[in-house]
């Protein structure tokens, strides 16, 4: 990449949520994420955060092997808007699992206090394919993979 001699690396991906502790269940007890650093924010990051002054915020970390999301619970100024519900909505969409046996993550998901979109569900000779949401309608992709695709 011009002007650096590190190459770019992925860090994490934010999801603002309302409830710290459910959504802490829904992601480590139905996905497998563990919990990993805490930070309590306030003013000194609001620009960054363009949000409105007061900011009372908890950045709570967790991980899976590479990926890390970072939970923002906003109890000032609170929460705004909703989740995007359709994928051809600009920004991000969902997030996306590759699972060992479907039926079992969604059932695990929905007593995190998910929620099935059964409407979604679309499976072939390839791939069995489901869509939920986190407790705030955050969209997530499950995939079971049913037989390798060619050339892959």
């Amino acid at each position: 990449m011009a002007g650096t001699s590190e190459p770019v690396t992925f860090s994490h991906v934010g999801i603002c949520v309302t409830d710290l502790e459910r959504s802490l269940r829904f992601y480590c007890q139905g996905l497998g994420f563990t919990e990993a650093e805490r930070h309590e924010i306030h003013n000194e990051f609001a620009d960054t955060l363009e949000v409105a002054r007061d900011v009372v915020l908890t950045s709570q970390f967790i991980r899976r092997g590479d990926l890390g999301v970072e939970l923002l619970h906003f109890r000032s100024p609170g929460h705004r808007g909703s989740p995007a519900a359709h994928r051809n909505t600009l920004g991000l969409t969902h997030l996306s699992f590759v699972v060992s046996d479907l039926e079992a993550t969604a059932a695990a998901l929905v007593a995190a206090g998910g929620r099935v979109r059964a409407s979604t569900r679309t499976t072939d000779e390839h791939v069995d394919l489901l869509f939920l949401t986190d407790p705030d309608g955050t969209r997530i992709e499950l995939m079971e993979l049913l037989a390798p695709v060619a050339g892959g």
